[in-house]
């Protein structure tokens, strides 16, 4: 696609002439796809659609030309002290990539472009992205922007910020504007970001204090990626933090979080129920509290951010119920101590099930795992290391967020291809070694890796922190589902009539898809009407995440950090809008 001198010339220079000339077309009346190459992508959230939305061909063209008069795009430059014009190679192909600024009615936005070189055409954009940055009337309340705090005389008497905040939180006399139902890193960023947009928003959570949804988890657990990539909205962790943060430094962090972003939380509180008034144009939840008191909220819109593992997932196992041990979900799992001694059947092969079954034998339990379908194993380094350096594609993480979400679904898909060919030589021995003691592994869907199970499934993967090479020494041991024939009072009967003999069984079988959750919520009308959430739609965008749903009111958060800290945006600004647009 590219000619053999393309890139001599200055990026910058490339890149602010697309800029003017593309900025020029927009007028009526012009032929847009003289900007683009024969194969492009054009991937627009909030700034000219409204929505997240990813175009490709000749729709790109015909998608700007349809929708600039309503978006009135204009003043297209370079971004000033974002990362420079240069020359990148993604998924072999080599570009100019540029970052620059636009402004439309909505605000200002944010966006990158890929130019490449074609051949008697000149430079063409294979990739645009353009992104709402700031709402117009709404900036964030960040930097030259901040609150210059209490404004009056009596700065020295009542009622101090304390004071004020405990007012804020308790709700007495107003019903927040938002209702988040979960305070885990999806809710507690979003709620910071709408907190900047001066929108009143409450979080409800199950656990007693923030961070409990760490901080409750087995004994052993750290992060398995790398601290440099999970940052939340405005408060970076310290440089000082070790490279994979333990669970209970994380749920520290995100106590201290709440009271440094001034999010109004209340813990040990449920949601029970919500109905939606579409004359009111407002939700009647019920919030059980710790007292057993019943609260009645009336907010304009409640966002689910119970993540995308929500209700644990019990499957129908042959002869379960008659096992006169004990049971749990690995949800539930918190301490292998507890268990000491004790002979443990782990049912499940992903995350969950190889470091639930890692901390038993640690703690001196016996532990055998079971394996009901193959699994796509990764070192923790220096396979997901690598995929974690993929993620920093330029010189600050504001960059890297943007230069990742400015890539289309083909890309990204491609891209998961690629890193998987390079995890594929980096274990090799390590997978080898693991078949070998007749462990199932793949690759994913089409060698597109784990990164896609987890976008498209939520699970079926494992990256490696120690339990792999247990499974490998026969230290914990290994059955294959399809050689047992279901459970005794004793344990496991395998097809040849013995049984494992087992004390407890852990379910590491997942989580329903958040569709049941809402069913539970809010019954089987929303459920329905909402459809289908997390996997990818047909233009490669999350369906029902971080954007309007078919329910009114109601919108879904969820993924992991870096998701957390870009979309959350994304979604605070469009709620900010539904607010105005509603007075």
């Amino acid at each position: 696609m590219t000619s053999s001198n393309a890139y001599h010339a200055d990026p910058r220079a490339i890149a602010e002439s697309w800029l003017r000339q593309f900025g020029t077309s927009l007028t009526p009346g012009n032929d847009l796809s003289l900007h683009f190459a024969p194969e492009c992508y054009w991937r627009d959230l909030l700034s000219f659609t409204g929505d997240l939305r990813t175009f490709s061909g000749t729709q790109v063209s015909e998608e700007l030309t349809r929708r600039q008069p309503k978006a009135k795009a204009t003043a297209f430059r370079l971004a000033e002290g974002r990362t420079e014009p240069r020359v990148v190679e993604r998924n072999g192909v080599t570009s100019v990539e540029a970052i620059f600024e636009f402004d439309v009615l909505a605000g200002s936005g944010i966006g990158v472009v890929r130019l490449v070189d074609v051949p008697g055409q000149g430079y063409r954009a294979r990739n645009l992205f353009t992104s709402l940055d700031q709402l117009a009337g709404h900036p964030e309340h960040i930097g030259d922007n901040r609150p210059l705090g209490k404004a009056d005389s009596t700065k020295f008497e009542g009622p101090n910020w304390l004071d004020r905040r405990q007012t804020a939180i308790a709700y007495e006399d107003r019903d927040p504007q938002v209702l988040i139902v979960g305070g885990g890193q999806t809710g507690l960023a979003l709620a910071a970001r709408l907190g900047q947009l001066d929108v009143d928003t409450l979080i409800v959570d199950t656990h007693e204090r923030p961070g409990d949804n760490w901080r409750k988890r087995y004994h052993s657990l750290t992060l398995h990626n790398a601290v440099w990539l999970n940052d939340m909205p405005y408060m970076p962790f310290p440089p000082t933090w070790p490279v994979f943060v333990p669970k209970d430094k994380l749920a520290g962090w995100f106590e201290s979080y709440v009271d440094a972003m001034e999010i109004n939380f209340w813990g040990s509180s449920t949601f029970e129920h919500g109905t939606y008034d579409e004359d009111a144009g407002t939700w009647e939840v019920r919030i059980r509290r710790a007292d057993g008191s019943v609260r009645v909220l009336r907010p304009h819109h409640v966002v689910l951010a119970t993540g995308v593992s929500g209700i644990p997932y019990v499957p129908t196992l042959p002869g379960l119920d008659e096992f006169q041990g004990e049971v749990i979900h690995s949800s539930a799992y918190t301490n292998g101590a507890e268990h000491t001694g004790k002979r443990v059947i782990v049912i499940g092969t992903g995350n969950s099930g190889h470091d639930v079954a890692q901390d038993l034998h640690a703690n001196g339990a016996t532990v055998m795992m079971v394996q009901r379908r193959s699994t796509t194993v990764a070192s923790i380094d220096p396979s997901a290391a690598a995929a974690d350096a993929s993620y920093l594609t330029a010189p600050t993480i504001e960059d890297s967020d943007l230069i990742g979400l400015s890539v289309p679904y083909p890309d990204m898909y491609a891209g998961s291809q690629a890193l998987t060919a390079t995890m594929k030589e980096l274990d090799q021995d390590l997978v080898a070694a693991l078949e070998a003691a007749g462990f199932r592994t793949d690759y994913g869907e089409e060698d597109s890796g784990f990164q896609m199970k987890y976008m498209t499934r939520g699970g079926g993967y494992y990256l490696n922190v120690g339990c792999a090479e247990l499974i490998i020494s026969r230290e914990i041991g290994l059955i294959q589902f399809a050689d047992a024939d279901g459970f005794t009072a004793e344990g496991l009967r395998m097809s040849d009539g013995t049984v494992v003999e087992a004390d407890l069984v852990v379910l590491a079988t997942g989580y329903q898809s958040q569709q049941e959750g809402v069913r539970r919520l809010m019954g089987d009308e929303v459920a329905d009407v909402v459809g289908p959430i997390w996997g990818y739609d047909d233009e490669g965008e999350v369906r029902n995440m971080w954007r309007r749903t078919a329910q009114r009111g109601l919108w879904f958060s969820a993924g992991n950090f870096q998701m957390c800290r870009t979309y959350s945006k994304v979604l605070a600004m469009q709620l900010r809008q539904e607010l105005d647009a509603a007075r």
